[in-house]
């Protein structure tokens, strides 16, 4: 990887390419997911049931689809002692950061006695999907703590954990430990698109949900895309990003492990580093090669680089700042000597990781904020997986006799001009029932 220098054609091209990433998926691929949601919804368990016999576990049968006591019981045996300790502690950090984006009703009184506001109430049934990683061999602990939190705080009475089995039939235990801790006992063994079609549509085995978060393959994605507006969803994720904003005071190696951390996610990954100090970056791009011929995922990380990655020299950190707005990031960098200094000009990114002691994995798995993040630019519109995602909102109106008075003539000449002449006269017939009473 050679530095390169912002502005220049070649730099801005790199630029292009980052900032215009988008999810990669062929109408093949959408038309494969539709006849999967199609099939769940005609055939309900005997689709779930075939799809997960062809792609996970081909001796499981119906009963097996739901975790049972027994199964959690022998989980509970399997994982080792001090697991339970560490997750305590990542819970009470992750449920700290979430406490805090509790929304709460409010009734706005005004002087006439009429009230406006607002009821907030969580959603009756959230799914949580939690991919098998590596044929279940790599739990992500980290994805069900991040997506089961915000919704126990939100106060959603139901909550169901759908996850693809191993070859065997079984799921990790230190995922169904994590899920007991978490309180969550309606856990069934279904994966990719299938499993999102039977969340959204229902079947007898697993009941249909209100919102569906979690993040999956392109199979998955897909699903939740097609199926949004019949479900709500948490986001459509692309490829993993990172973008470093470093001055002189950033060690090249911190950079560089920082960059391969999200580049050995896949090859669609992003990892971006964005410097005034050109001495910094030449040491980066060393650290890099060093540190590349290290890794087990190397030529995956190798590929995402050389697509979506670079170390690009700038004139002034303004200038990277004015990038970093514009690529949009889902993680932010701020490998800086004053980072809070910048933040105040950081207009879009996912989640931002201020200093030399906050590299991306403390967000990841342990300091509190959610890592289900928006990528592909859309932090220019989004946000986060957060409380809100499993509440809405509910207005209430409460007019007095006066209110509705003082305002009719105005709410009426509005319904008139947009030609709705039975909104009118739902108003003129309480004034002239009122008159034909006073009289």
């Amino acid at each position: 990887m050679k530095v390169l220098t912002y502005p220049s054609a070649q730099a801005e091209k790199r630029i292009e390419q980052i900032a215009n990433r988008t999810l990669a998926y062929s109408e093949a691929h959408e038309r494969t997911v539709m006849d999967i949601i199609r099939a769940v919804e005609r055939e309900g368990d005997a689709a779930l049931l075939r799809y997960t016999r062809q792609f996970d576990a081909p001796g499981i049968n119906l009963p097996q689809i739901r975790v049972s006591g027994a199964e959690m019981a022998t989980a509970a045996e399997a994982v080792e002692s001090d697991f339970t300790a560490l997750l305590l502690r990542a819970k009470a950090n992750i449920s700290r950061f979430h406490e805090a984006q509790r929304r709460r009703s409010w009734f706005l009184p005004w002087e006439d006695g009429s009230i406006v506001g607002q009821m907030v109430r969580p959603v009756a049934a959230a799914g949580l999907y939690i991919p098998g990683g590596r044929a279940g061999e790599t739990p992500l602990i980290s994805s069900l703590l991040m997506n089961a939190i915000p919704a126990i705080i939100a106060g959603v009475p139901r909550l169901q954990m759908v996850t693809p089995p191993r070859n065997d039939g079984s799921i990790n235990p230190h995922l169904l430990v994590t899920a007991q801790l978490l309180g969550i006992n309606d856990i069934f063994k279904v994966g990719s698109a299938w499993a999102i079609a039977a969340l959204a549509h229902g079947t007898p085995t697993i009941p249909a949900v209100d919102v569906i978060v979690g993040p999956g393959n392109i199979y998955v994605t897909l699903a939740k895309k097609l199926l949004a507006g019949r479900v709500g969803i948490d986001l459509i994720a692309g490829p993993s990003e990172i973008l470093v904003i470093a001055d002189s005071s950033a060690d090249p190696q911190h950079v560089a492990a920082d960059l391969l951390g999200q580049a050995e996610h896949d090859r669609m990954a992003s990892g971006l580093m964005l410097t005034p100090d050109e001495d910094l970056a030449l040491a980066t791009c060393g650290a890099l090669e060093k540190q590349l011929a290290l890794l087990p995922r190397r030529r995956i990380a190798e590929e995402a680089l050389a697509d979506f990655g670079g170390v690009i020299a700038v004139a002034d950190l303004d200038t990277a700042v004015a990038l970093a707005n514009r690529i949009a990031p889902e993680h932010l960098e701020l490998l800086v000597a004053e980072p809070f200094r910048l933040l105040g000009k950081i207009q879009n990114a996912g989640a931002v990781f201020l200093g030399h002691h906050s590299p991306e994995p403390v967000g990841d798995y342990f300091a509190g904020p959610n890592h289900v993040l928006p990528t592909a630019g859309t932090a220019r519109f989004s946000s986060g997986l957060s409380v809100d995602h499993f509440t809405k909102k509910t207005s209430v109106i409460s007019y007095s006799s006066e209110a509705l008075r003082r305002d009719a003539a105005d709410i009426m000449r509005l319904a008139a001009l947009e030609g709705l002449e039975a909104h009118a006269r739902s108003v003129r017939v309480r004034l002239t029932s009122r008159e034909a009473a006073g009289s």
